[in-house]
């Protein structure tokens, strides 16, 4: 048996009829820049997940960009993050020329450890940037609160959590903004690059939305600058028809995960999910020493996985001018030679899910 680590043709063809019919629409509006669709899904999306505002741009890459720079983020300051994300998380904090100062995960949920960051906080700075990593939520209480006492911002890094909450509150409504990926492979998805931001902020709101029109608030009258940055209609629509369904995807993905959770919690670290957290396992992340191995062993039997992701940010050439060496950032380290994503996808069927578990207890029984 072949179980795929994602197939969008098996995502899309039950919503083939529905997608198209979106198609149509926004064929038949002529409107394929922001507009009627942008708005309207905007207005959904700030309603699933409890925020005034939502903001629809380009991708989440820019969507962290934005609002970095709506929050001032210059020329010397420095932005506490993750090292163990996506690149784009702190790919844009050096874009914007601010610093990215990293600090090291909290090795069970590998979320950043928010014990840490009151000791990385310094005059230069400006916003702390938590990722909620594979769909569960950083402890956001906590990572407020400095905030607050520091007087700085807190941007959210959501783009794998849509749907997630913590302590009974959906993310994304922490932050002064917070930042959504619709790439292909997230559990809400697009047909192409999509983003979001989401901010309760009036003021923020106005500047993010002159941002993505090149500055201006108005037609044709720059205030300032900005960027071209803006929500294509026609994912607007796709995403339409697919949030009604989000819910119901994340509660199947629950499900294979507690699956996965029963048959692995002997024989590999399976993910740890804080009693106060609802999880959408954006992945599927077990952690083991013999990782190289397994990921041999499951691709030979023709099962997909991803390793999210095997080098720290702070090991990345592209951050050498920091100064970052070995030994900086120890659990982000270890976790970058220990985890492997398992097949998660809503669309696997029970017999799919029964070979992934039938073949991994295979292998420990030989190893």
């Amino acid at each position: 048996m072949k179980v795929p680590f994602i197939d969008l043709s098996r995502h899309h063809k039950p919503l083939k009829s529905e997608l198209s019919q979106a198609f149509e629409n926004v064929y038949d509006s002529n409107q394929f820049i922001l507009g009627q669709h942008v708005k309207q899904f905007e207005e959904q999306i700030a309603t699933y997940v409890g925020t005034k505002y939502a903001i629809g741009v380009s991708n989440c890459t820019n969507a962290l960009l934005l609002s970095l720079k709506a929050l001032g983020v210059k020329t010397g300051d420095e932005v506490i993050t993750t090292p163990f994300t996506f690149v784009a998380t702190a790919e844009v904090i050096a874009m914007l020329g601010a610093k990215p100062v990293f600090c090291d995960i909290e090795p069970k949920t590998m979320n950043i450890d928010h014990s840490m960051i009151n000791d990385r906080i310094s005059s230069k700075t400006k916003v702390i940037l938590p990722v909620h990593l594979y769909g569960q939520s950083a402890d956001m209480d906590e990572i407020v609160a400095i905030a607050e006492q520091h007087n700085i911002a807190v941007v959210e890094d959501m783009a794998q959590a849509v749907g997630a909450q913590y302590k009974g509150k959906n993310v994304g409504t922490f932050g002064a903004t917070a930042c959504i990926s619709f790439f292909p492979t997230k559990n809400l998805s697009a047909l192409g690059d999509a983003g979001m931001v989401l901010t309760s902020d009036d003021v923020l709101a106005e500047k993010l939305r002159a941002m993505r029109v090149h500055g201006a608030a108005k037609k044709y009258y720059h205030d300032s600058l900005g960027y071209n940055d803006r929500l294509d209609a026609m994912q607007a629509a796709f995403l339409s028809v697919k949030l009604n369904y989000l819910d119901t995807w994340n509660e199947r993905r629950r499900e294979i995960a507690h699956r996965y959770d029963a048959a692995f919690k002997d024989i590999v670290q399976i993910p740890y999910v804080h009693p106060h957290n609802v999880s959408v396992y954006h992945q599927y992340t077990i952690r083991t020493r013999k990782r190289d191995a397994l990921r041999e062993f499951l691709t030979q039997k023709g099962i997909g996985i991803a390793v999210h992701y095997p080098v720290g940010l702070h090991q990345q050439k592209a951050f050498e001018y920091l100064g970052y060496r070995e030994g900086d950032y120890p659990e982000a380290e270890k976790a970058a030679q220990e985890v492997l994503s398992l097949p998660i996808q809503q669309d696997l069927s029970d017999e799919e899910v029964d070979y992934v578990i039938t073949t991994i207890k295979e292998f420990f029984s030989r190893s």
